[in-house]
């Protein structure tokens, strides 16, 4: 008998991927916790029976949401992560000298629990010293912070469930107030192809467009989300995404990357026609 993992898209449209075994499952006081292992994909991890991970395509989502802000602030010492319990952002950000205090909040323990002995791949640095890990509500634990962080990374889940407050007008001004004069923020933005997905990309974007005077979007190809056409937001009190990025000082780090570039930096933010047009739908005129 075979074994097949599959997420609904669209009522229309599945996504599936054959499984090998089934290596974990569990309900956590928040969601549905899996772990399967796949011939092509290797292991991944899903919550509540959507795709959050896999380790041969992880690469490319947690390089782009974390190397892009890296590369654009000139000195990121204190950073936030909300959600990313797998441990893939903090992985990124713990290869760089400048960041002294990483806080990291995930809502559910256990998701962090799984990512360690399932993921070791990603979850491979949340014992580095500069990261401290609060199980807290992302939402609730912003609204105590006000000017400390240069830098505030939001890898949630999709915008319902435990993951839908991290989507509202609230959370954005919250941010905003935690982030220093030259803070940045950035969250995965969902996917602009389907029209359920770009509806909820639209809404998210009218809110932070809201809260901040620089706002951009960028995007990747990451083949097991839907569509493969994902969308990330780049948020900034001061530096624009583009003009204020320095590709020689970020290449001189010497940082390995298998997705992620100086060239792709500025090319990622070319978006295509229809995305433009959807975000501008929804911007102020």
């Amino acid at each position: 008998m075979e074994l097949w993992f599959t997420e609904r898209h669209t009522p229309y449209v599945n996504f599936s991927i054959k499984v090998e075994r089934q290596l974990y499952t569990a309900q956590s006081e928040f969601q549905r916790i899996d772990v399967f292992e796949s011939r092509e994909f290797g292991r991944f991890l899903t919550l509540d029976g959507y795709m959050m991970l896999t380790e041969k395509d992880e690469f490319i989502y947690h390089e782009m949401i974390t190397h892009i802000p890296m590369a654009v602030h000139p000195n990121p010492e204190n950073i936030l992560v909300i959600g990313a319990g797998d441990g893939g952002v903090v992985r990124e950000l713990t290869r760089y000298q400048s960041p002294k205090c990483i806080d990291l909040v995930e809502i559910d323990e256990l998701v962090i629990e799984v990512c360690r002995k399932y993921l070791p791949k990603t979850a491979c640095r949340l014992d580095d010293p500069r990261v401290h890990i609060h199980i807290a509500d992302g939402l609730k634990f912003i609204r105590s912070c006000e000017n400390k962080y240069d830098l505030i990374i939001v890898d949630s889940t999709d915008p319902f469930g435990p993951g839908e407050g991290l989507f509202t007008k609230e959370f954005y001004g919250s941010c905003y107030n935690a982030l220093r004069e030259d803070g940045i923020m950035v969250n995965q933005h969902e996917s602009p192809f389907y029209a359920a997905d770009a509806a909820a990309m639209q809404r998210a974007h009218k809110r932070i467009v809201e809260c901040f005077p620089i706002s951009r979007v960028y995007q990747a190809h990451i083949p097991t989300y839907p569509s493969g056409h994902w969308l990330f937001g780049f948020a900034s009190k001061k530096y624009h995404p583009v003009t204020d990025f320095n590709p020689t000082a970020w290449t001189l780090l010497g940082l390995s990357t298998r997705y992620y570039n100086a060239k792709l930096h500025r090319s990622a933010f070319s978006l295509p026609t229809y995305v433009e047009e959807l975000l501008r739908d929804v911007e102020p005129q």
